[in-house]
């Protein structure tokens, strides 16, 4: 995202020319006035459903409408204050920064740190052709920069914050601790492989930039625009596939008995796990969208592994992506990457389902 900071900024003043603690006053309102409309959201949703429609209550139809008017404010409440304050963090961090943290370092810490780098740096798999660039120009070992590829998109600061708030801190810690390890897993597999012949020539041709760009100073009133920048960039951006996601998971909520779910998606099919990452790879969604399909899915009895490689699938193995990666990979590269990564998913999704 491109940001240009503040100019001609009085100290203590923003760029309305307001002071400083009467930005903060209204920042604490802002949240107070939030934290209020959210505890009041099932109270809400239930009035609009049964009050406001003709709908009876216990109804397949009334389920579903519920879930739909709870789901849809309080995901993109979240979304909205986790965005936000994310943004300004990311404020922090650019591609050339990532890129000079990253080079020289040894392979398995390499791994590490891409991999936790992924979480709270401003990527997505939109951007993995000129970041798979700038990172291999710039001598990021090729396993390294796997590792970040695989961790921005799929254990990014959207997932974690949602599945927080939606599904509790405990699915939020194990997705991020399974995600992570995928991340560094499948960055390590791909950099023991030696597949950097698997490039495709012109960007191997490629060379870095050498020139140094001085980097502009920003001041706090200049990361909390870029904060609100990325609210509108990214909400934006994802909205449609959050309301899909949730008419989704309002459908499954509502209509889909408990037992169906339980069956096709539960832990006593071993077929389950490697037949949601199937599911998932065609599709194309964000962990915004796909988080609502989730709640609905663990609330009718899906078991925690399958459907964490569903999720996992469609974030990270999505078939746009791969068509993406094609212009800078060979499909022998392709392949190693979509085998090492869906192997990783596939262990997650077993081991979640013998031990929970």
């Amino acid at each position: 995202m491109k940001f240009k900071p503040a100019t001609n900024t009085m100290a203590g003043e923003n760029k309305a020319g307001f002071p400083v603690f009467f930005s903060i006053l209204m920042g604490v309102t802002a949240i107070y006035i939030w934290w209020v409309v959210y505890r009041f959201l099932p109270t809400l949703s239930s009035w609009v459903t049964y009050s406001l429609l003709p709908i009876e209550k216990e109804s397949h139809l009334g389920a579903s409408v519920e879930f739909f008017f709870y789901d849809t404010p309080k995901v993109m409440m979240l979304l909205f204050l986790v965005v936000f304050g994310v943004g300004i963090i990311r404020s922090f961090f650019t591609p050339e920064k990532t890129r000079a943290f990253l080079s020289g370092k040894s392979e398995f810490a390499g791994n590490v740190l891409a991999a936790l780098l992924g979480i709270i740096t401003p990527f997505c798999s939109c951007s993995a052709v000129p970041l798979f660039i700038g990172f291999v120009t710039a001598g990021v070992p090729l396993g390294v920069t796997f590792s970040f590829l695989i961790a921005a998109p799929m254990v990014n600061e959207i997932a974690l914050g949602l599945l927080y708030g939606l599904l509790g801190w405990e699915v939020a810690a194990i997705y991020m601790g399974t995600g992570l390890f995928i991340a560094i897993f499948a960055g390590w597999i791909i950099g023991r492989l030696k597949l950097e012949n698997h490039i495709e020539d012109w960007v191997t041709n490629s060379t870095a930039a050498t020139m140094s760009v001085e980097e502009e100073k920003l001041t706090w009133n200049d990361r909390i625009v870029y904060g609100w920048g990325a609210v509108k960039e990214i909400i934006g951006r994802v909205w449609i596939y959050v309301i899909l996601g949730i008419a989704a998971g309002a459908g499954i909520h509502g209509f889909v008995p408990e037992g169906v779910m339980a069956s096709i998606m539960g832990k006593e099919s071993w077929w389950s796990v490697p037949l949601s990452v199937v599911i998932g790879v065609p599709m194309y969604s964000n962990a915004a969208g796909i988080i609502p399909v989730v709640e609905a899915l663990l609330g009718k009895g899906a078991a925690l592994g399958t459907v964490l490689a569903f999720m996992m699938s469609v974030i990270a193995l999505s078939l746009p992506e791969m068509v993406i990666l094609r212009k800078v990979l060979k499909p022998k590269l392709i392949g190693a990457f979509i085998g090492v990564v869906a192997s990783g998913i596939l262990f997650v999704g077993y081991l979640f389902n013998m031990i929970i």
